[in-house]
């Protein structure tokens, strides 16, 4: 992947360092070295390896037990980090978030910067053939909905834009029919997608925060959760649903399918006033008498000259069209904070493939204390449920699976995943000699991501003593001797030394008894290098609250009302400020 448009950025460098603790200070050094090496990635276009940069760089702090409401020198660092990652994340949007294809020009956008014609003849033929056309909701033929047709058949770039959209449509259509048809909603408002986000779930609105596939603006309740793991306006279904309910309220405020349109857009207390000034409730005698903004008055049009080619392809030359597979899942309940790369490994799917079946989750996790619905690609529900219970609830925030290959042997596993041998086997209930032979998986006990402690256990060497391995390892010499039961500083070469807090695994897991995870809490390092969800939720109550957006706030030619929809996030991909900002 190339990255041109990332080029010119300068990120704000991370030094201004204020004196604080030893510990605060060699923390904030391991979070300026996992931001470095994120915005080096970033430079050369390796985005997704970016991204888990920048979010273990963050997760160091989230992790660390400190509290981050106060004046500290690492509340400073964490909002330096925030706010330069934001910024990086903002530019790429111009390229797309690293797992999924950058973000198309919607419809709607290419129509506002081309000049429409009304072509005679085809105009004719599109009134015609509405005489036999079934909508569930009017369709009427003039010469602002001619312009559009005229454009999005006939124009290359046109075209080109609504074939793309009516071909990805394919994806959610079965989905958006069940849904609003259950809310009492025509079904073919499903096309107004095409002018929001031209059936892109991850679009959103550089200019005014808007996101998902109905472009929700970054505020408001519409019954979308959004926290630091989830934004539910990126879920397509949940998104489709509060989409519903909300352009069925419009409706019943105004009357009028083409007024509730006209409101998505620009807002219902700005159709309100402009029917009181006028005293017509009628979509078009406001268009005749340019009552409404440019953008809103081409809203409408463009949506209907959409359903009016998508309900008749092949007067429009379209019938070549072949719209996407509808998305089918598997899907499960978690309760519990999940990688997604533990996921792939499980289920033996591609890791951007789960980002993309799950676009709601704003980082490579479900969230740990809400119940999240993890889509799954098909017929793979039994194999994660199966293999899922051999990974301690409380390790599947970073352990991994791994499927054991012809030639495989602990060493060089243990190797590939930057973990012991001993560890390795001890969590697998084997020797460290064991052959794997007849293993058909091994469950790796990787370390957190926000620990610098790569390992949980140390052979000492000659030479050593609990002195040295506590420098070494960044612990205490008294934690030491606390956690391997010592009296005494001294050590015997080759013997092996717990260097993070042990704890056993509950039993119920059919695989991976081990010393470093109890069920139903985090492994916590008595360092403070690694914490439950405790100071997520601490730094979170700092955030300051998102204001609502007047009727008026500025999106591209217009406003942008949706007046309370979800919340936001400055990006598609994971948004880290308003993880902890909102």
């Amino acid at each position: 992947m190339t990255a041109p448009a990332l080029a010119p950025l300068q990120p704000k460098p991370l030094t201004q360092k204020t004196p604080g603790s030893n510990s605060d200070q060699k923390l904030i050094d391991q979070v300026e070295h996992a931001y470095s090496s994120g915005v080096r990635n970033y430079r050369n276009g390796n985005l997704p390896q970016a991204r888990l940069d920048f979010d273990r760089a963050v997760d160091m702090m989230l992790y660390s037990g400190a509290d981050l409401n106060t004046e500290s020198p690492l509340s400073a660092e964490f909002e330096r980090v925030v706010d330069a990652v934001n910024a990086l994340e903002m530019d790429a949007l111009k390229i797309g978030n690293g797992f999924t294809p950058p973000q198309e020009a919607t419809p709607a956008d290419v129509a506002s910067e081309a000049t429409l014609t009304v072509d005679p003849n085809l105009k004719a033929k599109a009134q015609a053939e509405l005489a036999t056309t079934v909508s569930d909701i009017p369709l009427v033929m003039n010469d602002p909905i001619a312009g559009f047709v005229n454009f999005f058949s006939n124009s290359p770039r046109g075209r080109a834009t609504l074939t793309h959209s009516l071909t990805r449509v394919g994806r959610y259509k079965a989905m958006a029919d069940r849904v609003l048809t259950e809310e009492g909603v025509p079904r073919d408002l499903i096309f107004q997608a095409v002018a929001e986000s031209g059936f892109q779930p991850l679009a959103v609105n550089a200019h005014s925060g808007a996101g998902g596939m109905w472009q929700f603006m970054p505020h408001g309740d519409y019954g979308l959760v959004r926290n630091g793991y989830v934004d539910e306006r990126f879920d397509p279904e949940k998104s489709t649903r509060a989409y519903a309910r909300y352009i069925k309220l419009l409706y019943n405020q105004l009357g009028d399918w083409y007024l509730a349109m006209a409101a998505y857009d620009w807002g219902a207390g700005n159709v309100q006033r402009a029917v009181q000034r006028t005293g017509y409730a009628d979509f078009w005698q406001l268009y005749r008498r340019n009552n409404m903004p440019t953008e809103t008055k081409n809203y409408v049009p463009e949506i209907l000259a959409a359903i009016i080619i998508a309900r008749n392809p092949a007067q429009y030359g379209m019938d070549s069209i072949t719209p996407d597979p509808a998305l089918i899942t598997d899907d499960v309940n978690t309760d519990y904070a999940v990688d997604l790369r533990l996921v792939s490994d499980i289920v033996e799917a591609p890791l951007q493939e789960l980002v993309a079946l799950n676009p709601s989750l704003l980082r490579l996790s479900t969230p740990p204390d809400m119940s999240y619905v993890l889509h799954l690609p098909p017929g793979t529900a039994k194999l994660f449920a199966e293999r899922i219970a051999e990974v301690p609830e409380s390790n599947r925030r970073y352990w991994r699976y791994h499927k054991v290959m012809p030639g495989d042997s602990l060493e060089a596993v243990a190797k590939s995943y930057h973990v012991t041998v001993g560890d390795l086997a001890a969590t697998n209930q084997l020797t460290e000699r064991a052959a794997l032979n007849n293993v058909e998986a091994l469950v790796v006990p990787a370390a957190p991501i926000a620990e610098p402690v790569r390992t949980t256990s140390y052979v000492a060497h000659k030479g050593d003593s609990l002195v040295t391995v506590s420098d070494r390892f960044g612990v205490t010499v008294e934690q030491l001797k606390r956690w391997n039961h010592l009296r005494s500083t001294r050590t015997e070469p080759g013997q092996r030394i717990h260097v993070a807090e042990p704890a056993r695994v509950s039993a119920g897991a059919s695989r991976g008894r081990s010393r470093h995870g109890k069920r139903g809490r985090s492994v916590v390092s008595e360092t403070g290098q690694y914490n439950t969800s405790t100071a997520r939720k601490s730094a979170a109550r700092k955030s300051k609250p998102t204001s609502r957006k007047s009727e008026h706030a500025t999106n591209k030619k217009t406003t942008k009302d949706k007046s309370n929809p979800a919340p936001s996030r400055k990006s598609a991909n994971r948004n880290t400020a308003r993880r902890i900002k909102k």
